[in-house]
């Protein structure tokens, strides 16, 4: 009898985003519809950029990094989430539960770190112009990159140490559609308050110390765009905002979810799947839509793969090899 109150948890059950039957076809399409337009729209940013030498700068290399890190924070959970819409039982085993806790720290750590890479880079841009090319250098961009997945990487392993000697020998049903680390420690067979003390110090300081950082920079760059009243500040002021607005979006629940853990689950589940699918989503909405750099290389990019004529005359050529 001793030896079963210790038997260790092989798999987990994911209650998901709701219980009702009738809203899960509903949810398989939306999130299914969402999920492509994060890949598609990502991967667009990443080729218009690679493919266009106007885009060949410090900026639009960060945001291609950006795109990339968005389609991981997508995917690490959102593939299984969609599948589980169409079971009745949404289990994810113990191996798995842990790799999506490893995953999800990982990109949201490596982002945090880029986006204040992407707000150096536009103080640089706009306070030291003069120095700009000489500062982001291509050596100092791949550097940033690098840091940002090094940030993320131990910022995921810390945090994964502290849940995998967890003994699981109880429940094991997660209030979510993903493994969340602040409910799997709950289910822990012993007292995790010291172990969520910890979690929430450790992505705590990362986020506030992201985000402070991020508000000095902007608050910076601003006062310097509002001193100046040239021509050139109003391309400045459209970036600006388009940075500011991505930050917003997704410090705003990745903060809430932990620096105020006991929040209720139902608006946890909210704010994750804001994060995870509606950030990724809006990231290259906000860019392209406010960069006339980013749509002019996709409209060229659009004419290059996609014209009407050469379509047109391949379809002729196919027909015109067929055997009469």
């Amino acid at each position: 009898m001793n030896g079963t109150n210790h038997s260790r948890v092989s798999e987990f059950i994911l209650l998901g985003l709701s219980d009702s039957p009738e809203l899960q076809p509903l949810f398989f399409v939306v999130f299914s519809v969402l999920y492509v337009a994060i890949v598609m729209g990502n991967f667009l940013i990443i080729l218009t950029v690679t493919s266009d030498p106007r885009l060949h700068s410090p900026m639009y290399f960060l945001l291609a990094n950006l795109s990339f890190i968005d389609v991981c924070v997508a995917s690490f959970a959102t593939p299984k989430m969609i599948a589980d819409f169409l079971v009745e039982q949404k289990t994810i085993s113990f191996e798995a539960c842990l790799a999506q806790i490893f995953f999800v720290h990982l990109f949201t750590g490596s982002e945090m770190v880029l986006l204040v890479s992407m707000a150096y880079d536009r103080y640089v841009a706009i306070c030291k112009p003069l120095h700009y090319m000489t500062i982001m250098s291509r050596r100092v961009c791949i550097i940033l990159v690098i840091i940002s997945w090094c940030v993320g990487f131990i910022h995921t392993t810390s945090q994964l140490a502290f849940t995998v000697n967890l003994p699981f020998c109880g429940p094991n049903k997660v209030d979510s559609f993903f493994c969340d680390l602040p409910l799997v420690t709950k289910l822990a067979c012993l007292d995790t308050y010291v172990v969520s003390l910890l979690i929430v110090a450790d992505s705590g300081f990362l986020s506030l110390s992201s985000f402070l950082l991020l508000v000095i920079s902007y608050t910076v760059i601003l006062i310097t765009v509002q001193s100046r009243s040239s021509a050139s500040m109003a391309k400045a002021r459209s970036t600006l905002t388009a940075h500011i607005t991505v930050v917003t979006l997704f410090f705003g629940p990745c903060i809430f979810i932990y620096v105020w853990p006991f929040s209720s689950y139902s608006v946890d589940k909210v704010l994750a799947v804001f994060y995870t699918i509606f950030t990724p989503i809006l990231n290259p909405t906000i860019y392209t839509l406010r960069n006339k750099e980013v749509k002019a290389a996709m409209s060229k990019l659009k004419s290059r793969y996609l014209n009407t004529n050469k379509v047109s005359v391949v379809i002729r050529s196919v027909f015109s090899l067929e055997p009469k």
